[in-house]
């Protein structure tokens, strides 16, 4: 019986002890975020008496300088874009390549599987002089659409891996069901394994947007242009300019204009992230 309570005690001691821990990580990664809001509507004078201090009064006029002294409504536009382009390409592409990797058995197929999961170690900044060599003499530097299926093709590895093992976990018998009443692999795969793999997909998208919405180095090298630039570029633009004319608020404030449609973004598809990579990561 003491063994018993004691062994109790210990797991209930562990249990206080990891969410103690969990709360004070939980506080150490929201307290940027939540500096950088109320930040934004601080004035310059505050900035310079107590950084770390809250603001007196809200200064709404931090965002409407953000928006007048920088090409942030541009930068947004083209990061919109790209982003929507991105998301298009791998659903066309990256689907039906992780059904047939999963569902279709031929020569080489595994070893094609296996290449995807490698290339996800492989970034673009490791590859970035031969990549930006490769987009000059096809003079496809300076193009949002090409940049776009750039970032797409960044993302099929991680598409793959996590479409992939979701697919798996789907019984074949509804695709038997679907062939006995004439549907062709097309329509199997559009109407039958495309909703059931939602949360999958969801996944990927919610993860590809949020990559190419802040990307950085890779835009910032293909994109010269300041009328294509995405919102990242900008946003370095805008702190090089802002730093040296010491008006930090609006600085901030642009800050939390970018991190509105990431955090829009994960709030809305919460529930299919978690599901998607829980089975995703299983089967994968």
């Amino acid at each position: 019986m003491k063994t018993n309570e004691q062994s109790r005690r210990q797991a209930a001691a562990l249990r206080w002890v990891v969410r103690i821990f969990m709360i004070l990580v939980t506080v150490i990664m929201i307290y940027p975020l939540l500096w950088n809001v109320y930040s934004s509507f601080k004035t310059n004078n505050e900035f310079l008496t107590n950084a770390f201090s809250l603001p007196k009064s809200l200064a709404w006029d931090n965002y409407a300088r953000a928006i007048e002294k920088s090409n942030l409504l541009s930068n947004v536009g083209n990061s919109v874009l790209i982003v929507l382009i991105t998301l298009c390409v791998i659903m066309v592409c990256a689907v039906p390549c992780a059904y047939c990797l999963v569902r279709y058995k031929f020569f080489g197929s595994r070893l094609m599987l296996n290449i995807y999961m490698a290339a996800i170690f492989i970034q673009a900044t490791f590859i970035m002089i031969p990549l930006f060599l490769q987009m000059n003499a096809l003079h496809l530097l300076n193009n949002r659409v090409a940049l776009a299926v750039l970032y797409a093709t960044m993302q099929f590895p991680f598409a793959i891996f996590v479409l992939s093992g979701f697919l798996r976990s789907i019984p074949r018998d509804y695709e038997e069901a679907a062939m006995i009443d004439g549907c062709g692999p097309f329509r199997i795969l559009v109407q039958v394994i495309m909703p059931m793999a939602k949360p999958g997909i969801v996944t990927v998208c919610m993860i590809s947007a949020m990559s190419a919405w802040n990307e950085y180095p890779v835009a910032l090298v293909m994109l010269t242009d300041p009328k294509k630039q995405t919102l990242p570029v900008g946003l370095a633009n805008l702190y090089e300019v802002q730093r040296y004319a010491t008006d930090w608020g609006a600085l901030f404030a642009a800050l939390v204009l970018a991190l509105i449609p990431t955090i829009l973004i994960f709030l809305i598809g919460q529930k299919q992230l978690i599901q998607g990579m829980n089975v995703g990561g299983l089967k994968g």
